[in-house]
């Protein structure tokens, strides 16, 4: 049996040091575009439009991507991710003077289904390394993967904000194309099994799901990352360049250091969650700790306007907030695995990640939107509306009694 899954692990093995790469150039451009456009003079709600078709075809590549995988093979996605990323971040290496919005939506569009595409190819493939029945093994790598890729995507924050300051975004943007194009190189040569390709060849009219489980994780998910990006995407690092006078190394590391705590505590949240008393989570676990997500961002907007200490509570807020979403966020991406099919199991992960895609599409659109109407605060407690709004679509999943894995 180890013989035989040998071939398999070293694959995914392949495809998960590919998805750190990619991830790590993904963080590293989301910071470059924001604080180099807001360095240029661009509003808030200008900046959140330059995502627009980042978020928007990552919805579309999620669907779509779910079932290209479940026909071609995991290992062709992933590649043609790959490939794509390059493309889009050479197309901004031209001078700025050309450097117009729609240009720059049409990069930050192939960006978006790149890495929707890596996401999705990376997600599913767990699923066919492990036999039934194995949930609790299930749940430790899925937090394991998720939690190491959201940690790189910080580190690729800091680089993001390092690279700006040091070099200037031309010619930052030009050294992670070329350190992409190489990784891409050897992925073409390395990746070589049709890992995830589904035994019966799904028909285009089952791209949506027809389970009610999954649905409604689905819609859960959809909220929960709405209530992150409203805030995070372009309101918080605006805010901390323009109210605190942060700069741009200061920006890029702390919002690094969130996301690279936020998963690393993802990577524990199995044990947090009960692991270690030999249980695994159902859909009581998600709504119990959405429920305790639910009123930090509220808290952090009281204590912004009744305490002079803005940054130590937006700050002390925000690392709470992560503790917390991350492990939400963690049993969410176990729980789809879980219920997903085996065979073809990237339909239903791409058809969940096409509602993770658009939360995250809301979030932006609404993050720089809220933040030059509103503020801040405003932000925060719209965060905390739709916490409250996944928490209730959670109390639909399915419950089980937390059974030990044989």
């Amino acid at each position: 049996m180890q013989q035989a899954l040998s071939p398999a692990v070293r694959q995914y093995a392949l495809i998960t040091a590919n998805y750190w790469t990619f991830t790590l150039t993904d963080g590293a451009l989301r910071m470059l575009v924001v604080l180099y456009f807001h360095q240029l003079g661009y509003q808030p709600l200008e900046i959140a439009a330059l995502f627009l078709f980042y978020e928007f075809f990552g919805v579309v590549t999620n669907l779509v991507g779910g079932w290209l995988g479940a026909r071609l093979g995991l290992n062709r996605t992933m590649n043609l991710g790959l490939g794509l990323q390059v493309l889009a971040l050479l197309m901004l290496t031209l001078p700025a003077a050309w450097l117009t919005v729609p240009w720059v939506m049409a990069a930050q569009a192939l960006s978006g289904i790149a890495k929707d595409l890596n996401k999705m190819s990376a997600k599913s493939a767990i699923k066919s390394l492990l036999p039934e029945g194995q949930q609790g093994r299930l749940y430790h790598w899925v937090a394991l993967l998720t939690g190491s890729k959201n940690a790189l995507k910080g580190v690729g924050f800091f680089l993001g904000g390092a690279l700006l300051a040091a070099l200037g975004f031309s010619a930052a943007v030009l050294t992670l194309a070329a350190a992409l194009m190489l990784v891409w190189l050897l992925s073409l040569k390395a990746l070589q099994q049709d890992m995830g390709k589904a035994k019966q060849k799904p028909k285009f009219r089952e791209l949506l799901s027809k389970s009610p489980a999954i649905n409604r994780l689905s819609a859960a998910r959809l909220f929960l990352f709405a209530a992150r990006d409203v805030w995070f995407v372009v309101a918080l690092p605006v805010y901390l360049a323009t109210q605190l006078g942060w700069d741009f190394w200061q920006v890029g590391g702390f919002l690094a250091f969130w996301v690279i705590g936020y998963g690393g505590v993802q990577t524990l949240a199995p044990w947090l969650t009960g692991k270690r008393q030999g249980r695994v989570p159902d859909g009581r676990a998600a709504l119990l700790w959405a429920l305790a997500l639910t009123g930090i961002p509220a808290a952090i907007a009281l204590g912004l306007e009744a305490t002079p200490w803005v940054q130590s509570v937006l700050v002390g807020g925000l690392l709470v907030f992560g503790v917390v979403f991350a492990v939400n966020s963690s049993l969410h991406s176990y729980l789809i695995v879980s219920y997903a099919k085996a065979d073809g199991v990237s339909l239903d992960v791409g058809f969940y990640y096409m509602s993770n895609a658009a939360g995250r599409l809301l979030g932006t659109l609404l993050s720089g939107g809220v933040f030059q109407l509103w503020g801040l605060s405003a932000c925060l407690w719209l965060s905390s509306l739709f916490v409250l709004v996944a928490a209730l679509i959670s109390m639909g999943l399915p419950r089980q009694a937390g059974a030990a894995e044989a």
